[in-house]
C-alpha cells in the first residue's frame, strides 16, 4: 500500500494502550498482551483497520490481533478502533494492533500462541511470476501459519483477483488445508457472517465478483 509518510504516526501509536510496539517480545505468549484469555484471531494486512475495528468490537468473546507493516496506515486503524469501541460504549479490551513483516511472521508468533482463525482480506495479488512468493496465501506463507494455527483452525480469505483465488485453491490443498466454504461470487447469496470491507464495497460497486473461501487446517 502506497501512503504518504505521517510524522505523527509513530508517536501517536506509541501513546496508544492497545498498540504493541515490540511484537517479537510477545512471541509464544500473545494472550498476555490482552486483558484476559480468549480465542485468538489474527488479521494479516489490516490496512486502515475498518474490518478489524468492526469485527473485534462486535466479538468481545475473542482476542483480535490486527497486523500491518506500516505505522502510517496503522495509525488510521488505531483511530477506527477507538471510534468503534467508543460507539459500543466499552474500552478496547480485546483488540491489539502491531507492525510487523508478515513475510517473517514466524519471528513474532509461535505454536504456543494457538491462533484459532486468520483473516486475509484483499491482499496484494502479486501477479508477476517472480513475485508470487510474496502472496499471503503462497505455500511459503501458509507453512508459517501452520506453525501457530491450531489443528482445525481456519483461514478466511477474500479477494477480487481471479488468478490469486484460483491459484490459492491449489496452495491450500498443497499445504494440508481442506475447504469448508468456497465461492466465486460471495454477494450472490451472501452469508450472514460476511462483514464487508472497504475494498469489498468498492469492487462490488464496480460489479467485480468477490471470491472467498474458508480453509481448515488438517493435522
Amino acid at each position: 500500500m502506497r501512503m504518504r509518510h505521517k510524522a505523527y504516526a509513530r508517536p501517536e501509536l506509541e501513546r496508544c494502550a492497545f498498540f504493541i510496539p515490540d511484537p517479537e517480545h510477545w512471541r509464544g505468549h500473545w494472550q498476555q498482551a490482552f486483558s484476559e484469555v480468549r480465542p485468538l484471531v489474527l488479521e494479516l494486512g489490516c490496512g486502515k483497520g475498518a474490518y478489524a475495528a468492526a469485527y473485534a468490537s462486535a466479538h468481545p468473546e475473542i482476542n483480535y490481533l490486527a497486523v500491518d507493516y506500516l505505522s502510517d496506515v496503522l495509525v488510521l486503524a488505531k483511530r477506527k478502533v477507538e471510534q468503534a469501541y467508543a460507539d459500543a460504549g466499552r474500552p478496547v479490551d480485546n483488540c491489539r494492533l502491531t507492525a510487523l513483516n508478515i513475510q517473517w511472521i514466524d519471528a513474532d508468533l509461535s505454536e504456543e500462541d494457538r491462533v484459532e482463525r486468520i483473516h486475509i482480506n484483499f491482499c496484494n495479488p502479486w501477479p508477476k511470476f517472480g513475485h508470487k512468493k510474496r502472496r499471503l496465501t503462497h505455500p511459503r506463507q501458509l507453512m508459517h501459519y501452520r506453525a501457530f494455527l491450531r489443528d482445525g483452525g481456519e483461514i478466511w480469505f477474500k479477494t477480487d483477483d481471479d488468478e490469486l483465488y484460483r491459484e490459492s485453491l491449489d496452495y491450500f490443498a498443497e499445504c494440508g488445508f481442506s475447504l469448508r466454504y468456497q465461492t466465486t461470487d460471495l454477494h450472490r447469496e451472501e452469508p450472514d457472517w460476511n462483514l464487508r470491507t472497504e475494498y469489498e464495497e468498492k469492487f462490488a460497486a464496480l460489479g467485480v465478483p468477490i471470491k472467498a473461501l474458508i480453509a481448515v487446517k488438517q493435522p
